[in-house]
């Protein structure tokens, strides 16, 4: 195949270089095969490290800020451990009742230690914002949110539906600036559900009020009565595997003048990407959308803007949930994990440690946090 001067496009032959979306049959395949002995000795090094292997952490940050670069810019295929990470799965969401059980049904003891628990920021599993000058994981969190509200175009009076709340810091803090604002929780995480029950009979939670209400369920299944002037989704399309099925759920339940704010964990590459230990031990089914994949699926949804939010953000986030994870050893490793103690701390370890270094190399700009504001088409 030649180019439009004439010449021949070596990239579509070459089977690890460029586009993997572009490659002649024989290069894909190559390819392919190169991803899965990759994936296998990352594999083999993870739970090396998981079972007693003894790596420092600035040996593993080195080795990360050394190798990323190059699988960022000029190998980004290799990042892409399986065939369903390239692509939309069948269903909506996958491997969603094993989720829970790996990542939000474990201690809340825990949890909250690592990731805080304050007056009005509870919980939050997702990445803070740093850029206008946080002191502390709290500031961060909140300033995020702030983020939120001012993309979003928040007006008092809103009715929002929160997909994926988690333990319910986002609404609990908007209702904080809001005293007009209703909000409905969705979750499927019966143990985040029971966290905010909980706050529900709390006075002192804006969760206790009656504009909030909890549904536990599946976006795959649940109805509602009424349509939402606005949806927001913090962190949650990371466990999305088909986004024109997404969006076309999201686009039923909202007005026709209705607005919609995803925030996601994302990569600034051809193809998505993902991690063969995240997917076995932290996020099954988990992937990390291209910058440009939400913008592709304009059809019942269309993106009118979006922003990129650089990696240091979330560099900072998990560096400090690893310091707060490690500083409440004492107090949780008492606690039940399903599996040996030791193991799972150095499980949680790696995740922390490999995820937050992978956010800062090449100044966090290749891997960090896509926020879409969208519309009805």
């Amino acid at each position: 195949m030649t180019s439009a001067h004439g010449l021949i496009d070596f990239g579509k032959h070459l089977p690890l270089t460029g586009d993997i979306n572009t490659k002649a049959p024989l290069a894909y395949k190559a390819n392919r095969a190169v991803s899965r002995v990759f994936n296998a000795a990352q594999m083999a090094f993870a739970e090396a490290y998981v079972n007693g292997l003894e790596v420092p952490d600035s040996v593993m940050r080195s080795a990360l800020h050394a190798s990323m670069p190059i699988f960022f810019k000029h190998f980004p295929s290799l990042l892409a451990p399986y065939e369903w990470v390239l692509q939309e799965t069948d269903h909506l969401a996958e491997g969603s009742k094993e989720l829970m059980t790996l990542q939000y049904d474990l201690p809340q003891a825990m949890l909250n230690r690592m990731l805080g628990d304050w007056e009005l920021i509870y919980p939050k599993y997702s990445t803070g914002f740093w850029e206008r000058g946080a002191k502390n994981l709290e500031e961060c969190q909140m300033h995020m949110i702030d983020q939120v509200i001012e993309r979003l175009d928040i007006q008092d009076g809103d009715n929002i539906l929160d997909f994926g709340c988690g333990w319910g810091c986002v609404p609990n803090y908007i209702m904080s600036k809001f005293p007009n604002v209703r909000f409905t929780g969705l979750n499927l995480s019966h143990e985040q559900c029971e966290y905010i029950r909980g706050k529900m009979q709390d006075p002192q939670s804006y969760l206790s009020s009656e504009r909030f209400t909890l549904c536990e369920g599946d976006l795959n299944e649940v109805q509602f009565s009424e349509k939402f002037d606005k949806i927001l989704t913090v962190g949650v399309f990371c466990h999305v595997g088909n986004l024109t099925r997404a969006f076309q759920k999201m686009a039923s339940m909202i007005k026709d003048d209705g607005k919609v704010f995803i925030h996601i964990i994302t990569v600034r590459i051809p193809n998505n990407m993902s991690s063969g230990f995240t997917h076995k031990y932290i996020f099954p089914h988990g992937r990390y959308w291209n910058f440009d994949a939400v913008p592709s699926h304009n059809r019942d949804l269309k993106t009118v803007q979006r922003w990129y939010m650089n990696g240091m953000n979330y560099h900072k986030t998990l560096t400090a949930w690893l310091d707060r994870f490690d500083a409440s050893q004492d107090f949780v490793k008492d606690l039940e994990y399903g599996m040996n103690y030791a193991k799972f701390r150095r499980m949680w370890r790696f995740y922390l440690l490999m995820l937050g270094t992978i956010f800062a190399t090449c100044d966090g700009e290749y891997n960090g946090n896509g926020q879409f504001l969208l519309t009805k088409v």
